[in-house]
């Protein structure tokens, strides 16, 4: 498997332990898989549907913003530095730009087809408190002391962009507790950085990564960004929800599950448990209330201009053409994005999660959206042999 017959028996040891523990986390971000051709066609800009319509000074912030995280790169150095004199108020000369300095090619899944799957996420605002007193009871976490992450990829490089996770239980180190033992242990007390007044919706902020927190008392919001996870695998309560029977295909949005556990209380914590994974934050203050959280790259997010893909096949930082269609909606959704983020549920080269931005109506879009996705990525021009 890693091209070479002998490994080490502790690696042997970690990778058997560990490996439902395995994810990718920034700034470490694994290198794109060697795509054969035939799943990365290149094809002209005119195969690009709605290319000449759509609004490219929406997207230049975004651009400009990848170009912060990547533009040092050999192959990003001159288009940053030539993206430095565009005129961010002209739509013809960005469009310009783009077509002088990268190539589309048109993204083959895995299974040959070029139609994925395009999902919604955003930054939720929750009300809290420094305090766990009255209608706050919910905590949300700090990354714990006795998270273990660790990195075989300097002594085994085919292991680059893999973390392991686990603790130390005597001389051994073993997975990290799950959603349901960390939540029966207590252990994360002393480790809160705020207390919230509803469950589902700390649920649900891990699943978005990041949101902001108004704390009443001080009149102060904070953001609450991703630190950690517990390397458990993600898996989907709305999935759960559907193999149990207690929804319909195309009854599973955010909304609907809330509204079904809202009605099942006594059952909260069989279906969040569900979930093995768990989310740790880091605290950081609003400097700019309009700028987005900070995605994999560690820039901002631009609402409806970012999206979050699997790092493997789509080269973080790289724009992205994709066609897809509104939430529960046949009205096309054709644009240019940045991939500037990834996830957990995020798997696949013909795969997206399309950052809707800040507050409840991104949410009421991101949380209905599961629509079919095609995506052409833009790549920089090769010079010609």
């Amino acid at each position: 498997m890693f091209g070479k017959r002998f490994i080490p028996y502790f690696v042997l040891v970690c990778l058997a332990v560990l490996l439902a523990s395995c994810t990718t986390t920034p700034p470490e971000i694994p290198e794109p898989e060697v795509v054969p051709p035939e799943r990365r066609q290149r094809v002209s800009f005119t195969d690009l549907p709605d290319w000449n319509t759509d609004n490219m000074k929406a997207v230049w912030p975004a651009f400009l913003n990848s170009c912060r995280a990547i533009g040092k790169r050999t192959d990003w150095q001159n288009i940053c530095l030539k993206a430095r004199g565009i005129d961010k108020n002209d739509q013809a000369a960005i469009r310009t730009f783009f077509e002088s300095y990268f190539d589309p090619y048109r993204i083959v899944g895995e299974n040959g087809s070029d139609t994925g799957l395009a999902t919604g996420y955003y930054e939720p605002l929750l009300t809290g408190s420094r305090n766990r007193k009255g209608k706050f009871q919910t905590a949300l976490y700090r990354q714990p002391d006795d998270l273990l992450v660790i990195d075989l990829a300097s002594a085994y490089p085919q292991l680059k962009g893999l973390r392991l996770r686990g603790k130390l239980e005597g001389h051994r180190v073993v997975p990290y507790d799950t959603r349901a033992e960390i939540e029966k242990s207590g252990k994360l007390d002393g480790n809160e950085i705020v207390w919230v007044d509803d469950v589902l919706d700390a649920f649900f902020l891990e699943i978005q990564g990041s949101g902001r927190v108004y704390l009443p008392e001080s009149g102060e919001t904070i953001r609450l960004a991703y630190a950690n996870q517990n390397g458990r695998p993600y898996r989907s309560i709305g999935r759960y929800l559907l193999d149990k029977g207690e929804l319909k295909p195309g009854q599973a949005s955010a909304q609907q599950i809330k509204e079904w556990i809202r009605k099942n209380p006594e059952r909260l914590r069989e279906v969040l448990d569900a979930n093995p994974s768990y989310v740790f934050f880091r605290e950081e203050k609003i400097t700019d209330p309009e700028e987005g959280p900070k995605g994999a790259l560690g820039i901002p997010l631009t609402a409806e201009r970012s999206i979050a893909v699997d790092p493997r096949h789509i080269p973080l930082g790289a724009p992205v053409f994709i066609d897809t269609t509104q939430p529960y909606s046949p009205v096309p959704l054709r644009k240019l994005v940045m991939a500037q983020d990834t996830g957990g549920a995020i798997k696949g080269a013909v795969r997206a999660d399309y950052f809707w931005g800040f507050g409840s109506d991104a949410g009421k879009q991101a949380g209905k959206m599961k629509q079919k996705l095609k995506i052409w990525l833009l790549l920089p021009k090769q010079p010609e042999k």
